[in-house]
Parts: structure tokens; sequence; C-alpha cells
């Protein structure tokens, strides 16, 4: 579990790049031309497609040499990343971090999830969120440490150094990672009279029936999961790469400030991966995406309220919550495979889902900087909180799609282990309601 976050956290680093955003385009072009953000949507295209590719070859090769390979990606993606901007050209910087970089944290953050879901089968969700909650604390630090190495450093040593302490660190853990034994099993107790009546599934691990990965990708579920995954990540996925811009902009805070936000915003991106993913374990996979996506849905419905009164307390408060509903889907999802598809099919099936990262940063970012340079173009400037507005209003549909898509999505036994004791406790209660009120009325 250590080297799985220390992994992570490395990578998580990609999430602090919207602090890199005015400096790289400053450098270049001598102003803000919004070119600097493309490259984060590459980066989240790259790793998605990674991900997907490299997902059975990781199932054959095992987690150190998937992480391995991986971590030399990233660390040659941040070198040439340094070299773009010594030479000041921004298509370098979209090969060298955008697609090596990103290709290398596709290797490396699914090589730890798959592993740790085979190390602990009686409590997926609690394993993969120790997986990839270290990918939300990298950006915490990283959006601080990142700014001052830029004012004491320059942008392009900035790079090389951040990049070299990563190498280390993800070199180390991944020599650590290993799949257990062929063997490998857990026996629970029973848990006596405390498990919900008419189930004995509390007390043993959730049997899978073993499936292949093509009937695993081509069920409904998985279209229904794809789905509803997609749609849990896009707004957070847009916001995070300009959340920096957003404090400075429209709410026009210093750029120290929007970093503390950008830190902060990975703090709850770290809390929401852990807390609902151990919730997973309890309450079910499903009823955990039913929260989040609502939660989002509401968020999504006061945006343009809180921008345009710009309302900095609940634009905080709404942002970090969103954040952690984002950062939760990450850490839901593979326990909610493994569940729905046997832990043999968590490495493809996780990486070929991720791919909806990648299409949610490529054609949900593209559309929303589409959308964004439109209003721009027709008068409106970059403090502004329009061009924000009208973005939020179709990602608001998407994601009620994907909230219907949800709905219809087969629950784990976990989701009907908690939907049985939900309505057995709301029956008792109603019952021992209906009893006193009787006693009442015959006194």
């Amino acid at each position: 579990m250590p080297a799985a976050i220390v992994i992570q956290f490395c990578c998580g680093s990609i999430y602090a790049w919207s602090v890199f955003n005015k400096p790289i385009d400053t450098l270049i072009y001598g102003e803000v031309v919004n070119m600097a953000p493309i490259t984060f949507i590459i980066a989240i295209g790259f790793l998605g497609f990674s991900a997907a590719v490299m997902g059975p070859w990781l199932e054959r090769r095992g987690p150190t040499a998937a992480c391995l390979l991986g971590t030399i990606l990233f660390f040659a993606g941040n070198l040439l990343t340094a070299l773009a901007l010594y030479v000041q050209q921004i298509w370098l910087v979209f090969v060298g971090y955008g697609v090596i970089a990103g290709y290398g944290v596709g290797l490396c953050y699914i090589s730890p999830v798959s592993v740790l879901q085979k190390w602990f089968p009686d409590r997926r969700g609690l394993a993969s969120g120790i997986a990839v909650c270290g990918f939300g604390a990298g950006s915490i630090a990283a959006a601080k440490i990142q700014i001052r190495l830029i004012d004491a450093l320059g942008l392009p040593l900035t790079f090389v150094v951040l990049g070299s302490i990563y190498f280390a660190l993800m070199t180390i853990s991944s020599i650590v990672l290993r799949t257990p034994p062929p063997n490998f099993s857990i026996v629970l107790e029973p848990k006596g009279s405390n498990s919900v009546e008419g189930s004995d599934a509390v007390a043993t691990v959730e049997a899978v029936k073993a499936i292949s990965l093509i009937e695993a990708l081509r069920s409904k579920d998985f279209r229904l999961m794809y789905l509803m995954f997609l749609a849990n990540l896009i707004f957070g996925l847009v916001l995070i790469s300009r959340l920096s811009n957003m404090v400075t902009d429209i709410f026009e805070r210093s750029t120290e400030e929007a970093a503390t936000v950008v830190s902060i915003n990975g703090g709850f991106n770290l809390g929401g991966r852990l807390f609902f993913s151990i919730a997973s374990d309890y309450v079910g996979r499903k009823t955990c995406y039913l929260v989040m996506l609502t939660t989002q849905l509401i968020i999504l419905g006061v945006f343009t309220a809180i921008t345009v009164t710009k309302t900095y307390w609940a634009f905080l408060l709404t942002m970090w919550v969103l954040t952690a509903c984002y950062g939760a889907g990450f850490s839901v999802i593979p326990a909610f495979l493994s569940d729905t598809f046997g832990p043999g099919n968590i490495g493809p099936c996780h990486g070929v889902i991720l791919t909806a990262w990648s299409i949610a940063g490529v054609v949900g970012g593209l559309t929303f900087t589409a959308v964004f340079n439109w209003i721009i173009g027709s008068g409106y400037s970059t403090k502004d909180a329009y061009p924000y507005n009208l973005n939020v209003w179709w990602i608001l549909g998407f994601v009620f799609i994907g909230w219907v898509a949800l709905l219809f999505v087969t629950p784990t036994l976990k989701d009907n282990i908690f939907n049985v004791g939900l309505k057995t406790l709301v029956s008792r209660m109603f019952c021992r309601s209906r009893e006193n009120k009787q006693s009442y009325e015959m006194k």
C-alpha cells in the first residue's frame, strides 16, 4: 500500500497543471493566450489511451515491469518539457508532457490499482481508495512546490528537478509491487447476529461468476457504467484545469491564493477518494455513485448564480465538494468493476473504462475551450463569468444522462445487502411507530 500511494502521489502532480498555465503562456507568447491548458487535455487523453492499450500487457507482465516502463516515460516527458520551455516551443510541450508523460502516467495509474484489488478481495473499496488517494494528494503538494520552484529556478529547471525526484521515488516503489500467489484467498469469520436477515453474504467475499474479458466489455452493464463514469468526470476534469484561472480572473484573487485553493482542492480530491471508497464497502458501489452524481447535478444547477453574484465562499465550497465527488469516482470504479466482472478482469476493464477519462479531458476540454474562446471573441473578457456559465449548461445535460444510465446498472451484492438492511430498518421503525400510536390510542 505505501508503494502504491507513492507512485500515485507522483503521478497526481498532473492535477496541479493549472499552476503552469499562465507562466508557460507568458514565457512563450509574452501574454496569456490559453495555449498551455491544451497540454493538460492531451495528457489526460493519452493517459486513458495508455491504460486501455496496456491493461492486458500489465496482467501478463506484472505491476513491476509496467510501473517501471511508465516511470521512464513520465521522466522523459518532464525532461522534454523542460527542453521545450528552454527553446520556447509550445508544440514540444504538447509532445513532452501531453503525449509522453501522459502515456507514462496512465500505465503507472492502473498498476497499483490492479495489484491491490487482488490482495484485498474482502475490502476492494478500501484497497482502490488507498491506491488512488495518492493521486489527489500529489496535487496538494505539487501546486505549492511548483510555484516556489518557478520563482527560484525558472520554468525549465522546475521540470528537471521535479521529474528527477519523481523518477527516484517511483522507481523504488515500482520494485516493491508484487501480485499475490495463484492460490491466495481470504477467509472471513461470520459476523453473527449483526448480519442482515436473509443474507449470509456479509460474512463472505462476494463470488463473481467467471466471465471472459470480451463478455465483460460487451455487456450492457459495462456500457452503462462507462457512461456513468464519464458523466461523473467531465465537469471536475474541466474545472481542475482552469481552477487557478477562475480564482484569479473572476474573483480577482492573487496567484498565491489561487495556488492555495488548488492545493486545498487536491485535499478534497483525496478525501473524496478515501471516504466514498470505504463507504462503498458498506453501502454499495451503485449507491455511492448515485450520491456523487446527484450532488454534481445540484452544484451545476446553482453554479451560474454563484459566479454572477461573485459569492467567493460559496464558489469554494461547491468546487471542493464537486472535486470530492469527482475524485471518488476513480476510487469506487475499480471495486465496482471487480464486483461485477471479477478481479481477473480488473486490469483490462479498468484500463478500457479509463478511456472515459480521455474523452472527458479531450472532447470535453476542447468543447469547453471552443465555447469559451467563441464567447471571448464576441466581446467578453476572461474576467467575465459568462464564458464559464454558458459551458455549464451543456455539462449539466450530459451529467443528467449519466445519472439516468446509472439507474439501469445492475446493483452489486453490497448494494442489495444495504438496500435490504435499509428497508428492514425503515420497516421496523414504521412498525414501532404504528405500535406506539395504537398503544396511545388505546390508553
